[in-house]
């Protein structure tokens, strides 16, 4: 069920999931709090599918800074696509600024 709920952020819709108990108490003796969990995983997978945009990202799941992010996204094994193309364009810029 979803439904809208204004909090001191911004507007935001809460989504409620259904769980059933018995799996419940399984998730729950994890650890962590389970919200967070849910929001990070449904974060991560829509960041994984090029749904959502790192500042997206960022913003959904409260990180200040950038570097706080990446090492989120470090700890979850979500790493940026680094290609050659990308390297040669670093390079040239290095070059460019004297090293």
């Amino acid at each position: 069920m979803v439904g809208s709920k204004r909090n001191s952020y911004s507007d935001g819709v809460t989504v409620t999931v259904h769980i059933p108990d018995d799996l419940m108490g399984r998730l729950k003796a994890e650890g962590g709090d389970l919200s967070r969990r849910f929001m990070e995983a449904i974060a991560l997978d829509e960041y994984r599918q090029g749904r959502m945009s790192k500042v997206d990202l960022r913003r959904l799941l409260g990180f200040e800074t950038r570097p706080a992010l990446d090492g989120f996204l470090k700890e979850h094994g979500v790493f940026e696509e680094y290609t050659l193309d990308d390297l040669e364009h670093d390079r040239q810029d290095l070059r460019r600024a004297g090293f």
